[in-house]
């Protein structure tokens, strides 16, 4: 092999580290077909550090063959090189501008409320309400859908509140690692879930379970705090006063995206599939996880009954939707040692069985012989059902 060829090859292999590194990072930390698949959140992880010390090393070899041999090379192999490089360029705007995470999903340039007096967002609108110290905030899904994460202030209490669209998946996490606020940015997405990374450790968080796959905190999960996830008009009923997140209008157009994406199900806007009720992998369900056991509730079925009675773990559970059928609650039951039943009376109220109490949608009973009492609140989830499968991969189906 002659230098000429050697000094070449330096060339190409110079181009090489610059671009492939780049677009296998790309590839993997988006929903390109076959990517999500993968078990690669390792390898994506340490790759995102080594790209830019990969693609210096690329620069530095084409630099060195530029100075000492493309003055000597052929008209035609300068211009097939330059044709090349020009092409690294078009790669850098794919895998760092257009198909990167954090650019592609911006975080709000600003974070505005407004009281009810002055909201812009329908009432019908889907929202993530959190509520600390009789400070209720709520976030609209159109708008955590696009941003995937708003980190903010619920009272004196921090929240990471977080919205993947590929899973459908909410969750509302506390930014508090180790005692110290972090600051977390958007990475991309493994298994059609967003991953998110803390800015003190550089740990990689799965947005669907808090937990940290790769990093300094692997195994470890951050603290989920909890939440509901409910129309607007719900909301306003039992929280008047609530804080209601307004638009960014940078961002209208992305918001339009996701016009109706908080309200119909990919099942019935597929008219290839005559049977709505089949379970697909963008079905919706309702996931609950008591005791380390996780079920699923197929949200179809769940909004036809409106109200189910089931047990989980010993634990007597209520699962109902309010009439706009996109409200949904979770309760525990058991009220002084016993397992209440529950029916819906024709005005669309909740009454126990065993005593005929009227309970509201908050778990409070307004009459009866149990007025006062309340029922726990469990955490719920509305998902997709591939999502809420891969995360809890031994959990039960509800299909009644």
């Amino acid at each position: 092999m002659n230098k000429k060829s050697t000094k070449s090859y330096l060339f190409w292999i110079g181009i090489t580290l610059l671009v492939f590194p780049g677009l296998l990072h790309a590839y993997l930390l988006m929903p390109f077909p076959g990517s999500q698949d993968l078990n690669a959140i390792t390898v994506s992880y340490y790759l995102e550090k080594i790209v830019n010390p990969l693609r210096a090393v690329g620069a530095l070899l084409i630099i060195w063959y530029t100075f000492v041999s493309f003055k000597k090379d052929t008209r035609r192999s300068k211009i097939s090189k330059g044709v090349v490089l020009g092409l690294c360029f078009v790669s850098f705007y794919f895998t760092d501008f257009r198909y990167k995470a954090e650019t592609m999903f911006e975080e709000p340039r600003s974070i505005k409320f407004a009281n009810f007096i002055d909201n812009k967002v329908s009432e019908r609108a889907v929202i993530i309400g959190v509520v600390h110290n009789g400070v209720a905030k709520a976030y609209p899904l159109t708008y955590l859908g696009y941003h995937h994460k708003i980190q903010d202030n619920v009272g004196d209490k921090p929240v990471l509140i977080t919205y993947c669209t590929m899973c459908r998946s909410g969750r509302v996490y506390s930014p508090l690692i180790n005692g110290v606020k972090q600051q977390f940015r958007l990475v991309g997405a493994r298994h059609y879930n967003a991953v998110i990374e803390d800015a003190g450790t550089k740990t990689w968080w799965y947005q669907a379970n808090g937990n940290a796959a790769v990093g300094e905190l692997k195994g470890q999960h951050l603290q989920e705090l909890p939440y509901e996830q409910s129309t607007l008009a719900a909301w306003l009923t039992k929280h008047p006063g609530t804080l209601i997140l307004q638009p960014d209008n940078h961002y209208l157009d992305d918001y339009n995206d996701l016009k109706n994406y908080d309200r119909l199900q990919a099942i019935d806007k597929d008219s290839t599939i005559k049977n709505k009720d089949k379970l697909i992998k963008k079905s919706w369900v309702l996931g609950v996880v008591v005791n380390g056991q996780a079920k699923a509730y197929d949200w179809r079925r769940l909004s036809k009954k409106r109200l189910v009675n089931d047990r989980i773990d010993q634990t007597p559970l209520l699962l109902t939707l309010e009439k706009d059928s996109l409200t949904y609650h979770a309760f525990d039951t058991s009220v002084n040692g016993k397992a209440l039943h529950f029916d819906m009376n024709p005005l669309g109220q909740l009454t126990d069985r065993e005593t005929a109490s009227l309970w509201d949608w908050d778990g409070l009973s307004t009459s009866g012989a149990l007025k006062g009492s309340r029922l726990t609140k469990v955490q719920s989830y509305q998902e997709y059902w591939h999502s809420w499968k891969y995360f809890h991969p031994a959990s039960t189906l509800w299909r009644e």
